[in-house]
């Protein structure tokens, strides 16, 4: 069973926002979108990372079905209500809903056994 879960980034809960881009900056990531306030999404190459200002407790492992590795949709790819049910045939219960809808964005958040969350987060 395919259990593509599209382009992979970690989401970093920052303290102070100005503080983080100055110091990713300086490992070579550059601003790619966000509001620059509360988030900052920034790559280097084809890693992406998150920077989250008062948005989430802790950092966030995110997948995005629907998008490659520079945020652009793609044609074909798994649903998020798809892998939320596949999930669910395994015995990994989301802790949080998806929306209704039976297409476009949605999202769901896991927590592997070690309490680390991952947030399966389609924006297509």
């Amino acid at each position: 069973m395919d259990m593509n879960l599209g382009n992979f980034s970690v989401s970093l809960a920052v303290k102070d926002m100005a503080a983080a881009r100055d110091f990713y900056t300086a490992l070579g990531f550059e601003p790619a979108g966000g509001d620059g306030q509360r988030v900052q999404i920034m790559r280097n190459g084809t890693t992406t990372i998150g920077l989250f200002h008062g948005l989430f407790e802790r950092n966030v492992l995110t997948f995005n079905p629907g998008w490659d590795a520079e945020g652009a949709p793609l044609a074909a790819f798994t649903d998020v209500r798809e892998l939320k049910q596949r999930l669910h045939e395994q015995g990994i219960e989301s802790v949080t809903a998806t929306e209704a809808a039976p297409t476009g964005p949605a999202s769901f958040l896991i927590v592997d056994p070690d309490g680390n969350p991952i947030l399966i987060d389609q924006h297509v």
